[in-house]
C-alpha cells in the first residue's frame, strides 16, 4: 500500500494564521477520510470549494495542483526553494500571498501559498478524488483541533477553549521549524528498545516510520521491500515490517506494521530536525484526539478501533486511479512473490470488476479494504489488457 510522506521544510515562508469568525468559541467542520487522508471543503478568495488535506507534516500552504493558480485568478510574485524526504533535488515553487482561506466559516487572510509548477504527488490519482493542496502549520498553530475519525468531524477552537478529552491523557509536544514532536519507546522485533522522537505526521498514512535503523542492522528477518510514498522531492524507498510494541503514553501497540527508510534524511534534509521517524493516522485515527501547538500538548482518547490488529495489503498490488473523473484503476506495481504475483497480474492491467462490482462504483478506499480484508479470502478480478478481458481469481495472503 502506497503510504505518503510530506515531511519538509520551507525556507523563505512567513507564518500565518486561521481564526474563527467573532462571537465564536469553537465550530466543527465535516471532513472525509480517504485512505489516511483527512480531506476537507476549501474555499480560496470565494471561489470553489477545494479539496485540501489538513497535514500537520507541512509548513506554508501548498497548492499541488498548477492548475488551480488560474482557477483563482492569482499571480505568483516570488520564488522559495522546498525540500524534504524523497531521492531528488531541491525544487522551486512559486509563491503567492494575501490569500483568503475559507474551511467552512474558519477564515485565513492574508495568507500565502506555495503553488507548484508540476504535481510531483499525484494526490488525485491516489485518492481517486480531485485534491489541490495541502494546509498544515499555519492552520494549526493559530487553533486547537479536535479529531473525531470515528464521525469524520473536526472541532476548531481558539487555545484554551477546547476543553481536554474526558479520560483522556495528556502527551507533551513541542513545535519544532513548524512541525509537532513527542517521544514514543518503540520496541524492535530483536527486542532492542529506542526512545524515539517523532514528527506527528497527519499527513502519513502509515502507523509508523522509522529512520536509520537498517544500517543500524536492527531490521526483522521478515520484510517487504517496496516504496513507501513520495516526499516532497521524489520517491521514498525502504522497506515494511513490524515492530514488537509501540508506547504513546500510557498506551500500548503491540506488532505494529512499521515502515524503515532507506533514504538518509540527514542528507537529504539538512535543515530538518533529526528525529527518529514519524507517527502517522495509521495509529492516530484509533483515537479521538486534540492537537494544541500553544499549549504544546496532544490529548488521546482511545476509540473503538483502538485495540484491532496492524493488517498490511494482501494482494501485493498497487495501482492508482485514472481517467477524466479519476474511476479507471490502474496496476502500476506487483510485488514479486505476492498473491497478485501468483496469480498472473501485471503492471497496466485495468481492474474492471472486483466480485462483479464495477470498480467505477467503488471508492479507492474500498478496493483498499478489499485487499486487505483477510488471509485465504478468494476475490473475482475482471481486468482488460491489451484490448482483451481476463478473468482471475486472486487469493489474499498475509505478507507480514
Amino acid at each position: 500500500m502506497l503510504v505518503l510522506l510530506f515531511a519538509f521544510s520551507i525556507t523563505g515562508a512567513k507564518a500565518q494564521f486561521f481564526d474563527l469568525p467573532p462571537g465564536k468559541k469553537k465550530m466543527s467542520v465535516p471532513f472525509k477520510m480517504v485512505r489516511n487522508m483527512v480531506i476537507v471543503k476549501t474555499k480560496i478568495d470565494g471561489k470553489g470549494p477545494f479539496n485540501f488535506i489538513i497535514d500537520s507534516g507541512v509548513g506554508i500552504i501548498i497548492i499541488t495542483d498548477p492548475s488551480l493558480a488560474d482557477s483563482i485568478g492569482r499571480q505568483s510574485h516570488r520564488t522559495i526553494k522546498l525540500s524534504g524526504l524523497g531521492e531528488g533535488e531541491d525544487f522551486d515553487a512559486m509563491v503567492s500571498s494575501n490569500l483568503k482561506f475559507d474551511i467552512d466559516g474558519i477564515r485565513g487572510n492574508n495568507l500565502s501559498a506555495a503553488i507548484l509548477k508540476k504535481d510531483h504527488f499525484g494526490l488525485s490519482n491516489y485518492a481517486g478524488m480531485q485534491i489541490h493542496g495541502l494546509i498544515g502549520y499555519d492552520f494549526f498553530n493559530s487553533l486547537a483541533v479536535k479529531f473525531n475519525f470515528f464521525d469524520s468531524t473536526m472541532t476548531v477552537a481558539r487555545s484554551g477553549e477546547l476543553k481536554e478529552l474526558k479520560k483522556g491523557f495528556r502527551i507533551p509536544i513541542t513545535i519544532e521549524q513548524g512541525k509537532p514532536y513527542m517521544q514514543a519507546r518503540v520496541k524492535l522485533m530483536d527486542q532492542t528498545e529506542i526512545n524515539a522522537k517523532l514528527v506527528i505526521d497527519l499527513g502519513a498514512g502509515h502507523p509508523l516510520m522509522l529512520d536509520n535503523q537498517i544500517k543500524n542492522n536492527s531490521l526483522p528477518q521478515k520484510f517487504i521491500v517496496g516504496n513507501l510514498g513520495v516526499g516532497l522531492t521524489g520517491p521514498v524507498s525502504g522497506l515494511i515490517s513490524r515492530v514488537s510494541e509501540v508506547d504513546i503514553g500510557k498506551y500500548a501497540f503491540k506488532n505494529v506494521i512499521t515502515s524503515f527508510t532507506l533514504t538518509d534524511t540527514a542528507s537529504t534534509n539538512a535543515r530538518s530536525v533529526a528525529r527518529d521517524g514519524n507517527l502517522g493516522l495509521g495509529i492516530l485515527k484509533r483515537f479521538t484526539l486534540i492537537i494544541d501547538y500553544q499549549n504544546n500538548a496532544m490529548f488521546l482518547k482511545p476509540g473503538k478501533d483502538f485495540k484491532n490488529t496492524f493488517e498490511h495489503d494482501m494482494s501485493g498490488l498497487e495501482y492508482y486511479a485514472d481517467g477524466n473523473d479519476l474511476h479507471a484503476v490502474i496496476i502500476n506495481r506487483v510485488e514479486p512473490g505476492s498473491a497478485g504475483d501468483l496469480t498472473g497480474l501485471q503492471k497496466d492491467d485495468i481492474i474492471l470488476n472486483i466480485n462483479f462490482k464495477p470498480v467505477a462504483d467503488m471508492s479507492i478506499q474500498e478496493i483498499d479494504d478489499l485487499f486487505k480484508s483477510g488471509p485465504d479470502r478468494s476475490l473475482l478480478l475482471d481486468i482488460y489488457r491489451d484490448k482483451k478481458r481476463y478473468r482471475y481469481i486472486l487469493t489474499l495472503k498475509r505478507r507480514l
